[in-house]
């Protein structure tokens, strides 16, 4: 089943629009008036809004740095609600000696006290930095005095030397938090040509894109205004909404100093300079590491199937993945040779060296994660990609490998692999490959309890994921055990002791472990009332969204969800009523749920099974969705009465 995401790409460096009577990088005069607004006439439920929003891009013809100058203003409804803007975070991106600089900050918290605007300063010894990696610290400042009514204010201003290196920054229009006013501008000397990339629905009440004579020279600008922007409504599974904001890119195009440089043009000549690329196409060369290194009895293997899964496993077990991801090797792979830790490109190049030196087609595979958004197939552009994986074929069929992963196996990779299309650097052509998951990623919950004389239940709990889901949990899990573990108690009200997690020999990722409960069973008279789901009843339907979907429903894999209760009567009781079996698919099988019940002697046994046979859904499937988990709440309410015999 086909499904297909549009997204609108406007390059308007080719069209020139007649500029509207607005004046752009022009903010209002700070009124007075907006301190006694209650609330937001975007939407009356907003705890923030802002007033005023200026993102101003500016390449220095003379130097070629790019200057970063924001300034915002927001009103703040509810203080509890709106934490997200009571701190100013400016993230500074270092690369060798190369560094950002934050200049001109300046920022505000305003009240109205008696009557009159009273300002308080945001001072330098409110600023804290954390080191986020190796290349960005964030500089973190903290607003004095924040209360319902106040308004923010703030701007500054960073300088980059990576205007050339790496994209401009990419900015949402349209963010949680509606907006009377947000503007884009960005400015380019005229000799600096960029690709502007127009994302999303919302069009520009004001635009102008002309060639000016700005800071003393020719200039090329592009500047967008949006008024009344209204805070993005999410929507649940969907797995980066920011695909679907209304945004604006700049993508570095081409130079012309003395002669015409190209930086993005096709993905063929990225190909090329990837391949002329040392820390890329140089590693690739170094064939003999494959071979000193190849595993012992490799190449005396039948079949390249069995040779690409033993090189894999090899791999796996040998080389630890640092959590670096990107395109390029940073130490090299004969450092990771030596230290067995290493970034994502030299685990993924090395294992496309050793299956090419097992005579195996195999090439990488560049790919942007689910999180750093989808790659822009109509301008090519190596900075909007951030992963690169190993890629064979055998007998004419193309698998997928992916290494950083210790649980991965042949085209069964971790969720945020998996983003709709990849970009093949095979040695005599590039192609675009379509993502698509395939392999389904299973949960078993399996409960084994029993009722206690005293009305307490006891027993033991399983929660067992397979395939990428156990890749993502396993991920969870190693971020901070305890704080996975604790979930478990938070999702279920249970008192659940001896947690036990572990990764098993085929990959899957299980947490066992004992509790006891005295709240899942209500006493009336001689009879017991509970539901045979105990706590892993459906309570509520996920799919609940009352306005009409907008956006594709995406899972990341195929998924089949088995809830298993197995439940032992106390002697001396009967069931009064069984409750009824169900079952309900679409008619063309995409969606399925059972409930089945049963009693085996003095054991009572439950089942419901969730089937969903793709990866991701367009949007016309929800009603289906909604209409499946609705069934499903209903099952999995059903109780039963347990009757003491006389």
């Amino acid at each position: 089943m086909k499904k297909v995401v549009l997204v609108l790409i406007c390059s308007a460096n080719l069209a020139v629009v007649k500029a509207q009577k607005h004046e752009f990088l022009n903010p209002p005069k700070f009124s007075d008036a907006d301190l006694s607004k209650a609330k937001s006439l975007l939407d009356e439920n907003a705890p923030a809004e802002i007033l005023y929003k200026s993102v101003h891009y500016r390449i220095d013809a003379s130097t070629g740095d790019l200057h970063k100058e924001y300034v915002y203003r927001v009103k703040i409804y509810n203080k509890d609600k709106a934490e997200d803007w009571l701190n100013v975070e400016v993230p500074l991106r270092q690369s060798g000696s190369d560094l950002e600089t934050l200049n001109k900050f300046k920022a505000f918290t305003y009240n109205l006290e008696d009557g009159k605007a009273v300002p308080v300063k945001v001072e330098k010894s409110s600023k804290y930095k954390s080191k986020e990696s190796k290349y960005v610290t964030v500089n973190k400042f903290a607003f004095p005095n924040v209360k319902d009514g106040s308004i923010l204010e703030y701007q500054y201003e960073v300088l980059s030397p990576f205007a050339f290196l790496y994209l401009v920054p990419e900015v949402l229009i349209e963010l949680d938090t509606p907006s009377l006013y947000t503007e884009y501008v960005l400015d380019s000397p005229a000799n600096i040509a960029y690709n502007i990339n127009y994302t999303g629905e919302l069009l520009p009440k004001y635009r102008e894109v002309a060639d000016k004579t700005l800071y003393g020279t020719q200039y090329k600008t592009y500047r967008f205004g949006f008024e009344n922007v209204k805070g993005f409504k999410t929507e649940k599974h969907v797995r980066n909404d920011r695909n679907f904001r209304t945004k604006i890119s700049a993508e570095l195009h081409s130079t012309h100093f003395r002669e015409l440089k190209l930086y993005s043009s096709s993905w063929d000549q990225i190909s090329k300079r990837l391949n002329e690329n040392e820390d890329f196409g140089g590693e690739l060369k170094k064939t003999r590491l494959a071979k000193e290194n190849m595993p012992a009895g490799v190449l005396e293997m039948k079949t390249d199937f069995e040779k690409a899964n033993a090189i894999l496993s090899y791999v796996q077990k040998t080389f630890t993945w640092n959590k670096d991801r990107g395109i390029y090797t940073d130490n090299g792979i004969k450092k990771l040779l030596e230290t067995k830790l290493g970034n994502a490109a030299e685990i993924n190049l090395f294992l496309v060296m050793l299956f090419r030196e097992a005579g195996i087609k195999s090439d990488p595979l560049i790919i942007s994660t689910v999180d750093n958004g989808l790659i822009n197939m109509v301008s090519p552009n190596l900075t909007k990609t951030n992963l690169v994986l190993a890629s064979v074929e055998i007998n004419k069929q193309l698998h997928i490998y992916d290494a950083t992963s210790k649980q991965s196996s042949m085209d069964e990779l971790p969720l945020k692999d998996w983003n709709q299309y990849g970009v093949l650097l095979a040695k005599d052509n590039v192609s675009q490959i379509q993502m698509t998951n395939m392999k389904s990623s299973n949960t078993y919950l399996t409960v084994d309890a029993k009722i206690n004389d005293d009305g307490s239940i006891s027993g033991s709990y399983s929660d067992k994921d397979t395939g990428a889901y156990a890749m993502y949990v396993k991920d969870s899990y190693d971020e901070n055990a305890e704080k996975y573990k604790k979930q478990y108690k938070e999702n279920f009200s249970i008192d659940f002791t001896g947690i036990d997690s572990k990764v098993l020999e085929n990959g899957e990722f299980e947490s066992t472990m004992k509790f006891s409960s005295s709240n899942l069973i209500d006493r009336i008279g001689k009879k017991m009332i509970i539901n045979p789901m105990l706590f892993l009843s459906k309570t509520s339907n996920e799919f609940d969204q009352t306005e009409t979907r907008k956006y594709p429903i995406d899972f990341g894999s195929p998924t089949t969800k088995v809830k298993k209760v197995i439940l032992e009567i106390p002697a001396g009781y009967v069931i009064e009523e069984m409750p009824k079996n169900k079952k309900i698919v679409t008619e063309d099988k995409e969606i399925e749920y059972s409930y089945a019940i049963e009693q085996k002697g003095n054991k009572l046994e439950v089942t419901s099974t969730t089937k969903i046979s793709s990866a991701d859904y367009p949007k016309e499937y929800y009603p289906a969705f909604k209409q499946i988990w609705g069934v499903a709440s209903k099952q999995e309410n059903q109780v039963i009465s347990l009757v003491k015999k006389s």
